[in-house]
């Protein structure tokens, strides 16, 4: 018997990434690479990250990049805006990027998405993404890692649950 094995997909459906919900997703290097240790680097994927959500009508409430991956969650100001394009739209220039400027640095593939269903759940979220460094003894406490941030508002705000 020839049975076919279907891959689960952990992507979320495009029509769960417009409008005004949030996102959160975490995007890997391919091989393990620690690129994210390079401040050039981060200070380009930042810029290019702030272009693609103010493009889109969407800002981020946290951003925090790890040697070898990155934690972001995305926010839709609007019901036009569009998550998917701007997760794209970034994982693509950022490729590019690096395809010209880092050789050998590479995106993997896919990412890990979810839907996050609540302002409550959207803060406990951002501290389990700040707390990341603090898990891999990369610090002591989030605030003394340097490659991380929230564009479009403030992140202080996100934690106390006002956005």
């Amino acid at each position: 018997m020839n049975m076919k094995i279907k891959e689960k997909s952990h992507r979320l459906p495009k029509e769960f990434c417009k409008g005004e919900v949030s996102i959160a997703f975490t995007l890997c290097l391919k091989e393990g690479i620690q690129a994210f240790k390079d401040k050039e680097i981060v200070n380009v994927f930042t810029a290019m990250l702030t272009y693609a959500s103010i493009k889109r009508d969407c800002i981020v409430p946290v951003y925090c990049f790890m040697p070898d991956h990155q934690h972001l969650v995305i926010t839709g100001n609007k019901i036009n805006s569009d998550i998917w394009k701007t997760i794209v739209s970034y994982k693509q220039k950022t490729g590019f990027w690096m395809s010209k400027n880092k050789i050998g640095i590479k995106w993997q593939k896919d990412f890990y998405d979810h839907v996050i269903r609540t302002h409550e759940d959207l803060a406990s979220q951002v501290k389990y993404i700040l707390d990341n460094p603090v898990r891999k003894g990369l610090v002591t406490s989030w605030q003394e890692h340097t490659f991380k941030g929230s564009i479009g508002c403030d992140l202080e705000d996100i934690l106390r649950g006002i956005i």
